[in-house]
């Protein structure tokens, strides 16, 4: 029973026009946000900006899931209604962030190991008793000079198979997050090699620990050349090489891929995942979707600026956002949207 619970979840998350939005900012990124625009960084402000996002009005009709951070599933908002509550009644899933951040991997200059499996069946236990279904474990892997080591991709990957097997233990689906970094000079091509090269680990990995793939959800980055690459290439010419590399790591199993966006604007994020669904939908055996923060979450965070006259424009902001992605997972945004 518990299989087929975990497979109706994963289906929903990536139902037809949804994706996920990631509100699961740590406090350290989420202050270093509001610094950037000027609000002030303490509880209450981070309290005040995910009211603003569960409540906004008719997000359930583009989102089917939201992934909360340890602070965010732990609040309550208006009459004293905790935010999971609220969610769930805008018919939006809740899930929660489980890792504890990328550390400095030891003997491995450069690279990030994440860290949190220690005492997580338990976490898992009681964010399952507070309401989440789902949950979503980051890795990462950076490219640059003789990185990244083969020591990196095999140890976040195990990790991430662990954190995947606990989850299905505890009744929620996990969200597996191997994220090549946007950062650097690496060509498209290069992003392509590694990115096929984490996938293919990551699944044997995922295999090795006996996680039950039709019970997760892939949250992969698009293949993207660097941030600083002078060969920037075209929404198409991503898309063709972001769906041949998941074509040949990603086992037919899988439900659906939900892409990070990285640090991609919010525009090109959409125009990229729209031109994956508008040319190869009928031709793939899973869902491509989004699970977007800042691509979604910045242009509301820019108008509220932590004041209470501006919440109801950011809403209407965010909901754009959230509009516009929901039309990329259909394969009809166009550029026009921006303009309404």
């Amino acid at each position: 029973m518990r299989e087929q619970e975990l497979i109706a979840t994963a289906r929903m998350m990536v139902a037809e026009g949804k994706g996920l939005l990631a509100m699961d900012e740590s406090t350290p990124t989420c202050n270093k946000r509001f610094e950037k625009v000027g609000i002030p960084q303490n509880e209450q402000t981070r309290h005040s900006y995910r009211e603003l996002i569960v409540t906004t009005p008719g997000l359930g009709e583009f989102i089917s899931g939201v992934i909360l951070y340890d602070e965010t599933i732990r609040q309550s908002g208006a009459y004293g209604i905790p935010f999971v509550k609220t969610i769930i009644g805008a018919g939006i899933i809740p899930g929660i962030k489980v890792d504890i951040g990328a550390k400095d991997m030891a003997g491995h200059p450069g690279e990030k190991i994440t860290e949190g499996l220690d005492g997580l069946r338990d976490r898992l236990t009681e964010y399952s008793q507070m309401g989440a279904r789902f949950a979503k474990w980051r890795a990462v892997v950076a490219i640059g000079d003789d990185i990244p080591s083969w020591g990196c991709i095999k140890a976040n990957a195990q990790a991430l198979a662990r954190y995947a097997a606990l989850c299905q233990e505890a009744g929620l689906v996990p969200v597996v997050e191997p994220e090549v970094l946007m950062d650097g000079e690496h060509t498209l091509k290069r992003c392509c090699e590694v990115t096929k090269e984490v996938l293919r680990t990551v699944f044997n990995e995922l295999y090795t620990q006996r996680v039950m793939l039709e019970g997760i959800i892939l949250k992969p980055n698009m293949a993207l050349p660097g941030l600083a690459c002078p060969m920037q290439e075209t929404v198409d010419e991503v898309a063709d090489a972001t769906v041949r590399c998941l074509m040949r790591t990603v086992p037919a199993a899988v439900p659906g891929i939900t892409f990070l966006s990285g640090g991609q604007s919010a525009e090109l994020a959409s125009a990229r995942l729209n031109a994956m669904n508008a040319r190869f939908k009928s031709r793939l055996p899973w869902a491509l979707s989004f699970s977007f923060a800042r691509a979604i979450q910045q242009p509301a965070l820019e108008i509220w600026r932590g004041k209470e006259a501006n919440v109801s424009e950011a809403q209407q902001a965010l909901i754009h956002r959230a509009m516009c992605n929901s039309a990329a997972r259909r394969g009809q945004y166009k550029a026009e949207m921006e303009c309404t």
